[in-house]
């Protein structure tokens, strides 16, 4: 990991910290995983104002390239809720991947639990809308 932390916008933190206090409502057991495991790593992430977060650290309406374990490329945007659109690779902060990424860097490797099974992440690039 490139900063040893993820490291978090302070108004994505706000953001995120609202969804783990409303997860209890939600079944899926993988959707819940994933909320489980960022709730972890917020607690010992690193929260920044806007201006003082590096380029390189996955926010919300950042554009991601990354490499899955199947070594498939994908690219994305991470939006909103409400706001993610598959087809335009506008993916949610509350989809899988969206937990998954958020606050993370370029060349960092996660290993994240999807509905397919354990997957590891390598982030390739990432550009700030």
């Amino acid at each position: 990991m490139k900063y040893n932390k993820i490291i978090i916008e302070e108004k994505d933190f706000n953001l995120l910290k609202t969804i783990i206090s409303k997860s209890q409502r939600y079944k899926g057991k993988n959707y819940y995983s994933s909320i489980k495991k960022l709730r972890k790593e917020l607690e010992y992430a690193q929260i920044l104002s806007s201006d003082a977060i590096p380029d390189d650290i996955i926010r919300v309406n950042s554009t991601v390239t990354i490499q899955m374990s199947s070594n498939v490329v994908r690219s994305f945007q991470i939006v909103t809720p409400g706001t993610g659109n598959v087809i335009h690779d506008k993916l949610s902060i509350l989809s899988p991947i969206g937990l998954a990424v958020i606050g993370y860097a370029v060349n960092d490797e996660i290993l994240w639990q999807f509905a397919s099974g354990l997957n590891k992440l390598k982030i390739l690039k990432v550009m700030q809308n």
